[in-house]
């Protein structure tokens, strides 16, 4: 079952604390970096909701992330203004839809068959806007303007503004966060959790495990679709590059290096891998080689990830020193 210590709420909460605090001491660059961050954090929480919790290795991913992306794009084209109450909606509809089409096909399979069959559908999407000139083909599209949260003439958030999305992000952050914690202490929850350990065990006991499969990987697509809309708006671009299978492979390297089976670890490695790489960016031409060797590293000698190191050090200090024997005559 899915559970927290009390140890763990703490620094949760604390992180949550100082990410709030920190916008008045960040400039544009670091700003920007850090909702980025925050939004890749939602995007590997979803796929954690399928790796780690419903035991489904997806590497077709980033579709759902790209595509709320594109229909975002798509909504914007002929406008300059629209209302973030119906744009939000409209394209996590999209994404759900796709992810029932996707997830229809896709748990009907397992193993190797489920990761080939969600890079298939992925790939198809991928050409699909790589080839479309109506909307940028290999280019992508630039979005010009952001939804607004006006309400008739009164307009509470300014989304132009680095620190309102910032703020806007971190909330998404957190929702989410807890949204799916909640999930996965429900009875949903603890019956994907029992399909990843025993499938065979969970459909022995009643349930229909490829509808609950099914479900699981609609509510991750929908969450990656949300990840993807609020990247669109940040950056105001989105591009085929975005549903391709080497975005899906990040995502599923920073669940694995933050810690699978945990939510907040993914977070925790978009984080370590985004300050690595900006920080390698700026002292060597070979950040890619020396990134690959700390994603070497740490699987080797974490293999529960970051997220697993507090309890790993605590172990290593409550484990007795091996008493001496003396040798019997």
């Amino acid at each position: 079952m899915f559970r927290t210590s009390l140890y763990t709420n703490l620094t949760l909460i604390a992180a949550i604390i100082v990410l709030a605090a920190l916008p008045p001491f960040l400039g544009i660059y670091y700003g920007n970096l850090v909702t980025r961050l925050m939004i890749l954090g939602i995007f590997a929480m979803s796929l954690d909701l399928l790796i780690g919790f419903t035991g489904l290795v997806s590497f077709g991913h980033a579709a759902f992330f790209g595509l709320s992306g594109y229909i975002l794009g798509i909504l914007m084209m002929d406008t300059e203004s629209a209302s973030l109450f119906w744009v939000l909606p409209a394209c996590l509809a999209g994404t759900a839809l796709a992810a029932v089409v996707v997830g229809w096909f896709s748990v009907r399979t397992s193993g190797i068959y489920f990761i080939m069959i969600t890079l298939a559908f992925a790939q198809m999407m991928f050409y699909f806007f790589n080839e479309n000139t109506a909307l940028g083909g290999s280019d992508g599209m630039f979005i010009f303007s952001k939804p607004t949260l006006a309400i008739g003439s009164w307009n509470p958030l300014d989304l132009e503004d680095h620190h309102t999305f910032y703020y806007l992000t971190l909330v998404s952050l957190v929702l989410s966060y807890l949204g799916l914690r909640q999930l996965l202490r429900a009875p949903f929850g603890q019956v994907i959790q029992g399909i990843r350990a025993n499938e065979n065990r969970t459909r022995a006991l009643g349930y229909a495990t490829n509808h609950y499969k099914l479900v699981s990987f609609i509510i991750a697509g929908t969450l990656a679709g949300f990840a993807g809309f609020l990247e669109a708006m940040h950056t105001s671009i989105i591009s085929p590059a975005h549903l391709g299978w080497h975005e899906s492979g990040a995502a599923m390297m920073t669940v694995i290096l933050g810690g699978m089976g945990t939510l907040y670890g993914p977070v925790i490695g978009a984080f370590a891998l985004g300050f690595l790489h900006d920080w390698l960016q700026d002292v060597t031409t070979n950040s890619m080689l020396y990134m690959g060797l700390f994603v070497i590293a740490v699987v080797l000698f974490l293999p529960r990830g970051i997220a697993g190191l507090p309890a790993d050090i605590a172990r290593l200090l409550r484990r007795k020193p091996p008493t001496e024997t003396e040798d019997e005559p």
